[in-house]
């Protein structure tokens, strides 16, 4: 059981996913049936750490306070290189079995540290390209709110810790100790979906002179059953050609373009309509709702439902 936590403050630690750790496992929440941790924030250089956002915090313990605890936490940093003695504190506590965690850009420091070498791990989506280039023997996994892989942890940007502490806490406490947290942070105890739905995807409005025609009347007439025929014959080539020229001049097939696209033109129908299901199945081409739930679990890992559940509140606005 988790007992001892110690969260790490590196120069440059970014506050709001510093404050993720302490909210999920500074508090004691004994008086209402949660978990009560001993929590330490320690440092390399006890007194005044900079902040991502100009300002400083006091920091009074040392890194020694990391020698026995069962967790190690590492909040998103400026990134900006590490002090040695942070990996090294880090690699101690991979070495006798404790579990490690980072939120954010944290999971740099679990790289650099080596202890992330051999498995899969994440980080905020705008980072991921970054970590698999600078460290390839991670397997990175942008699409995941977090991946835990043999007592190493690691989320994806900011609210995503939360997400990750919590798994972390229903693990080691159970499901009811993660419930009294998330209750009192007014959370979901478990969200659905991962990184893709918030990743910004703007449709490209134009691609080559020869293609850019097809790809506007493909985005007129998504509800159609535009079969690879059907575009080619409308681009003036043979299917073979058609497609040929489409994944040299746009990165990927016929088919999976227009999947996304109408999975993007669903997204704002759930955004900014209260159109029913399969009316939106329907308009946007995937035929019925129940294909619809299986394209947005397959690619945005959520459901229509639970997507227009967090995101439908842009009615309002």
């Amino acid at each position: 059981m988790l007992k001892k936590v110690v969260l790490l403050a590196l120069p440059g630690v970014a506050p709001f996913e510093f404050g993720v750790i302490c909210e999920v496992f500074g508090i004691d929440r004994s008086s209402t049936g949660g978990p009560s941790f001993d929590f330490i924030i320690a440092t390399a250089d006890p007194g005044p750490v900079p902040t991502s956002l100009g300002f400083d915090m006091i920091i009074t313990s040392e890194l020694d306070e990391a020698a026995d605890a069962d967790l190690i936490a590492v909040p998103a940093h400026s990134m900006d290189g590490v002090d040695e003695r942070f990996l090294d504190v880090i690699r101690a506590a991979h070495a006798r079995g404790a579990w490690i965690l980072s939120v954010c850009s944290g999971a740099f420091v679990l790289a650099e540290a080596g202890v992330l070498d051999g498995r899969r791990a994440t980080t905020h989506w705008m980072h991921t390209t970054r970590l698999a280039a600078q460290y390839p023997s991670i397997t990175v996994d942008p699409d995941v709110l977090f991946v835990e892989d043999r007592r190493v942890i690691t989320s994806a940007g900011t609210a995503a810790g939360i997400d990750a502490a919590l798994h972390l806490v229903r693990l080691e406490h159970g499901a009811a100790a993660a419930n009294v947290i998330a209750r009192r942070m007014v959370i979901p105890p478990q969200r659905d979906g991962g990184q893709a739905q918030y990743i910004p995807t703007p449709v490209q409005e134009r691609y080559s002179d020869s293609l850019a025609p097809v790809t506007e009347w493909m985005l007129d007439n998504l509800s159609e059953d535009l079969s690879i025929e059907h575009m080619a014959r409308r681009a003036l080539m043979s299917s073979r050609t058609f497609a040929r020229r489409f994944r040299d001049d746009v990165g990927t097939t016929p088919a999976a373009w227009l999947n996304r696209q109408r999975i993007l033109q669903a997204q704002q129908l759930l955004e900014t309509t209260e159109l029913g299901f399969e009316t939106i199945a329907q308009q946007t081409g995937f035929g019925t709702a129940a294909v619809l739930r299986h394209h947005f679990l397959k690619v945005l890992q959520t459901t229509p439902t639970s997507y227009r559940r967090a995101f439908g509140a842009r009615l309002a606005g």
